[in-house]
């Protein structure tokens, strides 16, 4: 009877194993991948040499009271190297649009035909483009700190579970490895984001 019940728990352990590695992985790598979608939206807005939709697609356009992003309001497209086409989808929000372009980061002057908002983007400096850099610098280590602080908490989760004998030494050695593998994946990707985004901004 003592070795059935024995038997029995050694299966639901075993059960539990199977169970809880995939879902701590499943979760760490979620997290992760929102890290790494968060730096590529913040970069998106960084100003390049060239044009390009993503540098005002997310910009909050205040609409009938409502925070709305500008993608929502108007067809954005690039007719020069260094100009931005908008084109409301109602005429009434055209002043809404400038407003929120004027008052933002983007250190641009929008001109409106009444119609259409041009916005001309001027040729960026040398120490301008230096600056930028060391921007998307800061940010890609902030995404870096954010994967690694993903990878303490699921060790840490991982080391409760062997502790609470959840799961064996075994099973933790091996999700600790997979945790390393996913952080290691992640960080070379936000890496490359980075280094792809320096050479934009850098790019005359």
């Amino acid at each position: 009877m003592v070795k059935s019940q024995f038997s029995l728990l050694d299966a639901r352990i075993a059960q539990l194993e199977v169970a809880l590695i995939p879902e701590v992985l499943k979760e760490t790598k979620a997290k992760m991948q929102a890290s790494l979608q968060s730096l590529h939206d913040d970069l998106s807005v960084i100003r390049t040499g060239r044009a390009s939709p993503t540098l005002v697609e997310r910009l909050s356009v205040e609409y009938y009271g409502q925070p709305t992003p500008l993608q929502q309001l108007a067809s954005i497209s690039v007719p020069e190297p260094r100009q931005l086409l908008i084109r409301p989808f109602d005429a009434g929000s055209l002043g809404d649009i400038e407003r929120a372009i004027l008052t933002s980061e983007l250190g641009l002057t929008p001109s409106n035909d009444g119609k259409v908002i041009r916005l001309n983007l001027p040729q960026l400096t040398e120490e301008r483009r230096k600056d930028l850099v060391r921007v998307v610098q800061a940010r890609v280590e902030e995404a870096r700190i954010s994967v690694r602080n993903i990878r303490r908490d699921a060790i840490k989760d991982l080391r409760e579970f062997e502790e609470e004998k959840m799961i064996g030494e075994d099973e933790l050695h091996r999700g600790e490895d997979e945790v390393q593998k996913l952080t290691d994946k992640y960080i070379q990707d936000i890496d490359s984001t980075g280094e792809n985004k320096e050479k934009e901004v850098m790019e005359v």
